[in-house]
């Protein structure tokens, strides 16, 4: 990795995220909300929100998954951010996230709840520095890795990117 990106990692202590890149919490709210406030498919109380820093490199990508909950995407720097959706019906999106606004890139983006998405730099040899809001507040009990087969059968049209972004 290049020092730019060493440097970020080792000044926001950012950790390897379990979908790829590195990431860091940088906010739990006090509050909660109760379960019985929340949609069904959300276990347990909930913080109001949550927030992360995250870091994507050219070399690694965030592999498609899903929460419970929308989940905001917030630019920092580096090269643009794109994010790829698949909503649950299987119509397949995508966003970039940066600031060439004239490329049609915007600095903030939110990924519906129950969509499946992944993330890649648009750059070769780069890195994207975001921060990742969700409230409900985040918990890995909502997060959900895709299986590349079942993906694939929700979304035959870019099974391409799918092989890509997918971990297994």
């Amino acid at each position: 990795m290049n020092t730019e990106i060493n440097n970020i990692i080792e000044k926001f202590d950012l950790l390897p995220h379990p979908e790829g890149g590195f990431f860091k919490e940088t906010y739990r709210s006090a509050g909660s909300i109760p379960n019985k406030s929340l949609d069904p498919e959300i276990e347990g109380d909930r913080n109001y929100c949550t927030g992360i820093y995250f870091l994507l490199t050219s070399a690694s990508s965030s592999a498609f998954h899903k929460i419970n909950q929308d989940e905001m995407w917030h630019f920092y720097g580096g090269s643009p951010l794109r994010i790829h959706m698949i909503s649950p019906e299987g119509q397949y999106s995508f966003q970039d996230v940066g600031m060439n606004l004239e490329n049609n890139e915007i600095p903030q983006f939110v990924v519906p709840a129950k969509y499946w998405f992944g993330a890649e730099v648009v750059q070769p040899d780069s890195y994207s520095f975001v921060g990742c809001t969700v409230a409900p507040g985040f918990d890995f009990r909502d997060f959900k890795l895709a299986k590349q087969s079942e993906l694939i059968k929700i979304c035959p049209s870019q099974a391409a990117l799918i092989n890509r972004l997918t971990l297994e």
